[in-house]
């Protein structure tokens, strides 16, 4: 399946947790967000990243942008951590969507190299030429932060 106009946790991600093969606590781990064109296959089932059908173009690099977390927080009953937003600068650049991953995971708990943990879908293809290409991610909270836990 292609793109399909949802964002997704990725079910891989969500048993991993359960390992203790991630670490959210700011620079524990190595977050990173990689930009995939109209052509890649990402979903739910998406268990690591992979350079099929990754962006190119003037300012991107393959693998993506190192993320900065936000330490992980709850909220009523929701726990959550986000990512500072992110920017390719003076970049020209077509991405349909993204994948945030673990560069860094406990890999005694694991045996993936680089899994997968959000799927971000962006509706359509987003473009920037010679100029800024940012991902903004939303509010820190119990209702919006981009991973949450409810």
């Amino acid at each position: 399946m292609a793109f399909d106009g949802n964002n997704y946790m990725c079910t891989s991600f969500k048993k991993e947790l359960l390992f203790g093969a991630h670490d959210f606590a700011n620079g524990a781990d190595t977050f990173k967000i990689a930009l995939y064109t109209s052509s890649a296959t990402l979903d739910a089932s998406t268990t690591a990243y992979s350079a099929t059908n990754e962006a190119s173009g003037t300012g991107y690099t393959a693998a993506g942008n190192s993320l900065t977390n936000v330490d992980p927080t709850s909220s009523g009953t929701t726990a959550l951590t986000d990512f500072a937003d992110t920017t390719w600068s003076t970049a020209t650049i077509t991405a349909r969507g993204a994948l945030i991953y673990n560069s860094t995971p406990n890999t005694t708990s694991i045996a993936l190299t680089n899994p997968s943990v959000v799927v971000l879908d962006f509706g359509a293809d987003k473009t920037s030429t010679a100029g800024d290409f940012t991902i903004v991610f939303p509010t820190a909270d119990a209702s919006n932060a981009i991973i949450r836990i409810a």
